[in-house]
């Protein structure tokens, strides 16, 4: 089974991935979203969300990352996509389906499932500033607020050439409620669509990993979110292993707190080890005590020293 690690904006950062895709058989990583409007953006946009540019498009365990892109303009978005891959991206993917009302307002992500046209120029212009050896992807919601809507959609970015499309089986409307995941469109998608499908959604452990390929009949699994919530989500996925024990989460997140600190010299941290632990706190009941004591704190200090207590504590 083909596993990609998805974009997550604000908690999926080049930190997060070289973490995971150590401990994970990730077959490609899609990065955070470039934000594209108007112009042709610096080099240093592309290197500080994807310094795995510097190191052939890869992480330092080996696994391919794909930069994403996120705008409306598709001269624009073509001059950025032949621009990230001249840096070493392999291949592009666009982002049609985003959620976020800052980024929808600004006529950005999953808004554009609304105009189908206009993913079918923008993904027809990226495909053809790209060099042909490299794939372009594009990843939508079943529809806006209807999940019937995702038949057009995909036939939007099918004529115009893409190499693949994932498919987060919601709409917008939807949002991240469980129960309004609609697994059986992608099935319904898989079968008239003549490219790669990537099922995206509401996988947490083996079963929902083997669940959902039955039901999709997709080619490939993307997770999100399931990969904050069980740090070797991948592997428990794709070859059943254990779920990884708390005892093992501490020292990561502890590994996770050295990276952060270096990385951005502390000043996001607090913030992007709090987000993990909203994550964390799904899957096991002791990130739900200790976040407690973390989220009082605003600095890195004081949070890697409750960190540090509470792994101390389980090998006493």
């Amino acid at each position: 089974m083909r596993v990609i690690l998805g974009p997550m904006e604000g908690v999926l950062d080049h930190l997060m991935r070289e973490m995971l895709t150590e401990i994970n058989d990730y077959d490609l990583c899609v990065t955070e979203f470039v934000r594209v409007i108007d112009q042709l953006l610096p080099d240093r946009v592309f290197y500080r969300l994807c310094p795995e540019l510097k190191q052939g498009g890869k992480t330092a365990s080996g696994t391919p990352v794909r930069v994403q892109l996120l705008g409306q303009d598709p001269h624009w978005m073509a001059e950025n996509a032949r621009r990230a891959v001249e840096l070493g991206s392999p291949g592009i993917d666009i982002n049609f389906g985003c959620p976020a009302k800052s980024v929808n307002k600004s006529r950005g992500g999953a808004v554009l499932l609304q105009d189908p046209e206009l993913m079918h120029q923008i993904v027809k212009a990226v495909r053809e500033a790209v060099d042909p050896r490299f794939p372009v992807t594009a990843k939508v919601r079943l529809g806006w607020d209807c999940p019937s809507h995702c038949f057009e959609i995909a036939d939007a970015v099918v004529q115009a050439r893409a190499d693949e499309l994932t498919v987060h089986a919601r709409t917008k409307t939807d949002g991240y409620k469980a129960d309004a995941i609609k697994w059986d469109y992608i099935r319904q998608l898989k079968a008239k669509t003549p490219i790669s499908i990537v099922a995206n959604g509401e996988v947490w452990n083996h079963q929902n990993g083997l669940d959902c390929m039955a039901v999709t009949q997709a080619d490939a699994l993307m997770l999100c979110r399931g990969a904050l919530n069980l740090p070797n989500l991948c592997n428990v996925v794709k070859h059943n292993a254990p779920h990884m024990p708390w005892d093992e989460v501490l020292t990561l997140l502890l590994r996770y707190s050295e990276y952060e600190i270096k990385g951005d010299k502390g000043l996001y941290y607090p913030n992007r080890v709090k987000q993990w632990f909203a994550y964390l706190r799904h899957e096991y009941p002791q990130a739900k005590a200790l976040f407690a004591d973390i989220r009082r704190h605003n600095k890195a200090a004081p949070i890697i020293e409750v960190l540090q207590t509470a792994h101390h504590g389980l090998a006493a």
